[in-house]
C-alpha cells in the first residue's frame, strides 16, 4: 500500500502524540497518519480467554488467568520491589502472580478480594502455578472476563508498542480517511475473497478474533506483493519491446572452435548457460540475465563464450567487476580463453598510469580493442567504445542501479549478463529477480579437491593454531575471519579482526608475517594489502567478511572463520569459497564459542559443499531476510509480506500482475488506479509508467 501521504497531515496532528512523543514515532519511520495506518503489527497477544489455573503451564508460552485475590506480600530487596499476590480462580484452583523489579506502579496497589487478569509465562512448584506478570488488568467485582486480542507493533524502549496501539485506538477512524487507493483491483479483491480496504485495516489493527486478522494481513501482503511483481512485468515488458540490440548470428561450428580451444571439457551446465546466453544475444531484444553460479562453477568460462559471440559479430564487451584485483583476476582468466581466437583485453583501473589508460582508451574508441575489463573506472566519461555490445557485471548487487545503468549506456542498448556467486535458493531468484531471465550453473568441473569442513569449538582454537602454523612451514597460506572490526560495545562477545590481528602478531604468530583487512580501510591500502597476500608476502590474513567476494589465491589452503554462529550457512559457503582455488588440499574451519548451540547447523556445512543446498537450509532457517546483499535495488524494502513464508502469496501475486500487464500497460482502466498510484509514488517505477 505504498502511496503519496498528505504533505500537510503530520504525526503530531493526532491525538496523543505530543512534543515528546512524535519525534519517537519518528525514528519508527512513523511521521504521518498514513504511515500509522499502514504501520501493522507483527503479532498479537490473545487475551481473550483465561486458562484454568489447573492446566496453567502447559502451553509453553505466555498464557492468561483470572482469579480473585485472596493473599498479598509485598518486601523491597537490594532496591528491588518483589510482589506476590496469591489468587484462586472461579474453580478454586490456586495461582500466585508475580512481579519483580522496580515495580512502583503495582507496589500496594492490591487487596484481597480484588478479582485480576493477569498474563504472563508460567513457573510451576510445590505451591502451584507462579505467573511472571507481563500485562494485568483490574476487573468488575462480578461477570465475565471479556478480553481481546492486542496487537504487538514494532516498538522502541521510550515508544512501547502499547503507547503505539492506543494512539492507534483513539484515532482509528480519523486514521482511516488517509487510506490510500487500493492497490488491489476490485475484482481480484472479489475473487481472492478479500474484505474492502477499510475493514481490513480494521481487522489488522482491532480484530475480533486471529483468523480474522490472518486475513487481512494476507491482503495487505498480497497488495505489497502485486506491486513489485507489476513493476518487474512492466520493467520485462518494456525490455521486449525495445528491438534496438543488435541481433547477433551464432556461427554453426562457433562452440565447437571454443571448445577445441580449452585444455578440459565443457560441463553440461556450462554448455546449457552459454547456450541460453547465445540464445538470448541473438535475438535483437536486449539480453537481460542472471547468471548464477558457485564458487568454481565457470562463471568466467560462460562470459568468455559470451564476448566471442559479441567478437564474431564486430561487438565490443565490456566487463565491470567490483574490485581492481577481482577485476584484474578477470583479465588474466579471459585473456588466454581468447588468445586463440585473436581477441585482446584492455583494462582499466583508477590506478593505471595515464600511459596505459590512454593507450586502451584508444583502441577501445577505434574498435580494436574486443573486451574491456574493469572496475567503476569503466563508467568515467573518456571511456568510449566504438561497437560497444554486451555488458557483462560481476556480483552485480555490489553495484547501485544506476551505477549499472550508466555502464549499459555505453551503448544504444548493450545485451546484459550480470553474474553472481552468490547461491540464491531457485524460489527465491525468481522473485527477487523477477525481470531478469537466470540461467543457474548447477554443475562443478570434475577434479576439484574438495574443502574439508570441520566444526570446533573455541576451547580448540590452539589447536587450529598449530594447524595453521604447520601448514604455514609447508609453504601455505591462511584467511582468519572476525565478525567485526573493532570490538563493539553493543556486543563485546564479538571477536574484533583488529585486536585479532594484533594477538596473533604479538602472541601465537610473532615469527609469521600477518596481515589486516577490513572495510574501513581506504581502497587503496586494502588493494595493497590483498595484492601483498597474492604475492606470498603474507602468511596469515585476518579479514571481516571484505573478502567474502575476492581474488583466487591458489596458495590459501586453509580458512578459520571465528564466531562462525554468527554469520547464515550461505555467507559461510562464501567465505569458504576463498580456498581450494588450486590443486592443493583445502581446509575451512569453523570455530563458534564452547556454550553455543550452533554445532548442528554449522554441522550443515560439514557435510556438504553444494552452495544451493546450502542456501536452501540457509532459508529455511533464516529466512530471506538473513541474505543481505544479496536483492537488487527495490525487492528487499519489504514492509508487510516474507517471500519465505508468504512465497505462495507471492506467486498469486505475480500471476495478476502479468495478466494486468499484459491487458493493461499502462494501468489506463478505473480499476487499476490504485495500482498505478502506487508504482507512481517510487520514482523508480513512474518512468515505466509514462513509456509504457
Amino acid at each position: 500500500m505504498i502511496a503519496r501521504p498528505s504533505p500537510e497531515a503530520q504525526i503530531e496532528d493526532l491525538s496523543g502524540v505530543g512534543p515528546k512523543s512524535g519525534p519517537l514515532f519518528r525514528e519508527l519511520g512513523v511521521a504521518t497518519p498514513q504511515a500509522l495506518l499502514e504501520y501493522l503489527p507483527f503479532r498479537y497477544e490473545d487475551l481473550r480467554f483465561p486458562t484454568p489455573a489447573a492446566d496453567l503451564g502447559k502451553s509453553g508460552g505466555e498464557e492468561n488467568a483470572v482469579g480473585r485475590v485472596v493473599a498479598v506480600k509485598e518486601r523491597r530487596a537490594r532496591g528491588l520491589e518483589i510482589v506476590e499476590v496469591h489468587l484462586v480462580d472461579d474453580a478454586g484452583a490456586r495461582f500466585t502472580a508475580k512481579w519483580i523489579g522496580r515495580n512502583r506502579y503495582v507496589y500496594g496497589r492490591f487487596r484481597e478480594g480484588m478479582r485480576l487478569f493477569v498474563r504472563g509465562r508460567i513457573e510451576r512448584n510445590f505451591s502451584g502455578p507462579i505467573v511472571a506478570v507481563a500485562h494485568y488488568e483490574q476487573l468488575e467485582e462480578s461477570g465475565d472476563y471479556r478480553g481481546d486480542l492486542q496487537p504487538v507493533y514494532p516498538a522502541s524502549k521510550d515508544l512501547p508498542t502499547r503507547k503505539i496501539a492506543a494512539v492507534i485506538r483513539k484515532n482509528f477512524s480519523r486514521l482511516l480517511g488517509f487510506a490510500p487507493l487500493d492497490a488491489i483491483p476490485p475484482s481480484v479483491a472479489v475473487s481472492r475473497g478479500y474484505a474492502p480496504l477499510r475493514e481490513s485495516y480494521r481487522a489488522v489493527h482491532l480484530p475480533e478474533d486471529p483468523e480474522e486478522a490472518a486475513r487481512a494481513r494476507e491482503r495487505f501482503v498480497f497488495a505489497e506483493f502485486l506491486i513489485m511483481a507489476t513493476s518487474a512485468a512492466l520493467r520485462r515488458l518494456e525490455r521486449e519491446r525495445d528491438h534496438d540490440a543488435r541481433a547477433l548470428r551464432v556461427p554453426p561450428d562457433l562452440l565447437e572452435r571454443f571448445e577445441g580451444a580449452l585444455p578440459f571439457e565443457l560441463t553440461g551446465a556450462q554448455r546449457r548457460a552459454i547456450g541460453e546466453i547465445w540464445a538470448d544475444m541473438s535475438r535483437d531484444v536486449p539480453t537481460n540475465r542472471l547468471l548464477q553460479g558457485d564458487v568454481g562453477s565457470g562463471k568466467t568460462l560462460v562470459a568468455a563464450a559470451a564476448v566471442l559471440l559479441a567478437a564474431s559479430n564486430g561487438m565490443q564487451s565490456a566487463l565491470m567487476a567490483p574490485t581492481e584485483l577481482l577485476a584484474w583476476q578477470h583479465a588474466e582468466k579471459l585473456a588466454p580463453l581468447l588468445a586463440p581466437f585473436g581477441l585482446g583485453v584492455e583494462t582499466l583501473f583508477g590506478s593505471q598510469s595515464a600511459r596505459a589508460r590512454n593507450a586502451a582508451l584508444a583502441k577501445l574508441s577505434t574498435g580494436e580493442g574486443a573486451l574491456a575489463v574493469g572496475t567503476h573506472a569503466l563508467l568515467t566519461e573518456g571511456v568510449e567504445f566504438d561497437r560497444l555490445g554486451l555488458a557483462i557485471i560481476d556480483e552485480q548487487h555490489r553495484f547501485g542501479v544506476e551505477q549499472r545503468a550508466r555502464l549499459r549506456a555505453k551503448a544504444l542498448s548493450p545485451h546484459t549478463v550480470h553474474m553472481t556467486a552468490t547461491p540464491i535458493p531457485r524460489t527465491l531468484a525468481q522473485s527477487l529477480y523477477a525481470d531478469l531471465d537466470l540461467t543457474i550453473i548447477d554443475e562443478l568441473p570434475p577434479g576439484r579437491t574438495p574443502i574439508e569442513t570441520f566444526a570446533v569449538r573455541g576451547s580448540r582454537l590452539p589447536l587450529v593454531h598449530e594447524f595453521i602454523r604447520k601448514n604455514v612451514a609447508l609453504g601455505q597460506q591462511a584467511y582468519v575471519v572476525a565478525p567485526a572490526i573493532d570490538e563493539s560495545e553493543d556486543d563485546a562477545t564479538l571477536t574484533s579482526a583488529v585486536a585479532e590481528a594484533e594477538r596473533l602478531r604479538e602472541e601465537i604468530f610473532a615469527d609469521l608475517r600477518v596481515g589486516l583487512l577490513h572495510g574501513r580501510l581506504p581502497a587503496r591500502e586494502k588493494d595493497e594489502t590483498m595484492t601483498r597476500f597474492v604475492r606470498g608476502e603474507i602468511d596469515v590474513l585476518v579479514s571481516t567478511t571484505v573478502i567474502e567476494v575476492g581474488v583466487d589465491v591458489a596458495n590459501a589452503t586453509i580458512m578459520v572463520v571465528l564466531d562462525a554462529h554468527r554469520y547464515g550457512l550461505a555467507q559461510l559457503h562464501q567465505l569458504r569459497g576463498r580456498v581450494g582455488r588450486g590443486a592443493l588440499r583445502s581446509y575451512c574451519i569453523l570455530v563458534y564459542p564452547d556454550d553455543a548451540s550452533e554445532n548442528g547447523r554449522l554441522e550443515i556445512l560439514t557435510r556438504s559443499t553444494d552452495g544451493f543446498l546450502i542456501a536452501d537450509e540457509d532459508l529455511r532457517l533464516r529466512g530471506p531476510g538473513q541474505l543481505a546483499g544479496t536483492i537488487q535495488s527495490g525487492s528487499s524494502n519489504l514492509r508487510f509480506g516474507d517471500l519465505l513464508q508468504d512465497i505462495d502469496i507471492y506467486r498469486g501475486a505475480k500471476v495478476v500482475a502479468e495478466r494486468i500487464v499484459g491487458s493493461d500497460p499502462r494501468l489506463a482502466q478505473p480499476e487499476h488506479a490504485g495500482l498505478r498510484a502506487a508504482l507512481a509514488a517510487e520514482p523508480s517505477t513512474r518512468a515505466l509508467l509514462l513509456s509504457s
